[in-house]
């Protein structure tokens, strides 16, 4: 899955891009056009995103087709990517003093590489729009990174990511729409924001080892949001996927959608942003959520946001990853707390099978600026202990941190 060249640069990354008119719900008539505007065509919006054409039910690598060519595959996932901010203005400093810029596309995923590329896919969530809008949503941080750095995502190896975040709209529907047009010319897949609700809800569909994967985001955080309404879809409005502050609502919404990859797909997979930066343990409502989508089919659940690891379990024989940590994060020169982790795990068609986490240090500031590192030694011991201590209050804890379980009470 792995891409062998990077692209350059993209011819339309300085224009400013349409935004255009969002799809009518099934069964409605279009709107009219506006008095003397043009009527364009309407962008291709395939049911199914992946590198893979979407199989027929006859075809082998359908769900539950015989013959399929099937064998365990693995997803390396991580946390919150950043290539905004302050890694747009490091990876300019760097070009300036006169490093090449396809050397600085690849310097952020440069130590982890080789970790990526011992899996089937690479996942991990995007937390800044690739955009040259500058008309900026009202808020407390606006992230943003021009498009041509989609190279380090290509140059990293990502093979999908996750936009269902809290700065996939901080440059409005015009950030946003860049930011698909940008992935889709990379062919890069993506899931969880949209031109509407429907699209930011449908997921990413991706055949590997004769598995169909699909990939639901969501942001959800409950009711201490402090982000804009403006940030999550509606009917005739982009934004990302998830509900501004109703935990039933977002349930229902949780469920349904599930059941309907189901009929698409063998393992399904909702990737949430949520919880309280900088703490280590799920909310109440974290855990709520996580168990719900397992036990309405998905094969576990992955999250990020808080900018730091926090808890894993095991429920009913699927993994929730609440937090992912940061990852190549470009939102903070020097971050505080700098373990991370990358996760391999192994699915098969009937679901989760066994994984594997691997410690990281998030940066070697200010020699080597966001770039993580695959941590060794004492600091591996102080990653794998810090999330067996997070996980200690739950049911079940991923059972390769139970050897690093604190002797005490859990925190």
């Amino acid at each position: 899955m792995r891409r062998a060249a990077l692209l350059l640069l993209l011819l339309a990354a300085c224009a400013r891009r349409p935004i255009p008119a969002p799809e009518p719900a099934p069964g409605a008539a279009p709107p009219p056009p506006a008095e003397g505007a043009s009527v364009p065509a309407p962008p291709a919006q395939p049911a199914v995103t992946g590198k893979t054409p979407a199989p027929t039910a006859k075809e082998p690598g359908a769900p539950g087709a015989p013959g399929a060519p099937v064998r365990p595959v693995t997803l390396v996932i991580g946390g919150d990517v950043t290539v905004g901010h302050h890694y747009e203005e490091y990876f300019d400093q760097q070009v300036s003093i006169g490093r090449t810029r396809e050397e600085m596309f690849a310097y952020g995923f440069k130590e982890v590489k080789a970790v990526a590329d011992s899996g089937d896919l690479f996942l991990v969530n995007l937390e800044c729009p690739f955009t040259d809008s500058a008309d900026k949503l009202p808020k407390n941080f606006n992230f943003r990174a021009r498009p041509e750095l989609v190279n380090t995502l290509l140059a990293g190896g990502v093979d999908v990511v996750s936009l269902a975040n809290n700065h996939m709209m901080d440059y409005g529907p015009q950030g946003l729409v860049d930011t698909l047009m940008t992935l889709e010319q990379a062919k890069i897949p993506h899931f969880g924001a949209g031109r509407t609700l429907a699209e930011a809800r449908r997921p990413a569909i991706l055949t590997v080892g004769g598995i169909r994967f699909a990939f639901l985001g969501y942001f959800f955080l409950g009711d201490r949001n402090i982000e804009p309404p403006q940030v999550y879809a509606t009917e005739t409005t982009p934004g990302v996927a998830g509900h501004y502050s109703d935990v039933d609502a977002m349930e229902k919404m949780l469920r349904e959608d599930i059941l309907a990859a189901k009929a698409q797909a063998d393992v399904v997979l909702p990737f949430f942003h949520w919880g309280v930066e900088s703490t280590y343990t799920p909310l109440p409502y974290q855990i709520r959520l996580a168990h719900a989508a397992i036990e309405a089919g998905a094969a576990g659940v992955l999250g990020s946001h808080p900018h730091v690891l926090q808890a894993m379990e095991l429920h009913q024989g699927a993994p929730a990853i609440y937090s992912m940590g940061n990852f190549v994060f470009g939102g903070n020169w020097n971050p505080k707390d700098k373990r991370s982790a990358l996760l391999k795990a192994r699915f098969s068609p009937g679901g989760y099978l066994s994984s594997e986490l691997i410690p990281l240090k998030t940066d070697r500031y200010p020699e080597l600026p966001m770039q993580p590192i695959v941590a060794t030694g004492a600091e591996a011991e102080d990653v794998l202990r810090l999330l067996a201590a997070s996980s200690a209050g739950l049911p079940r804890m991923l059972p390769e941190l139970e050897p690093y379980r604190p002797a005490g009470p859990p925190p």
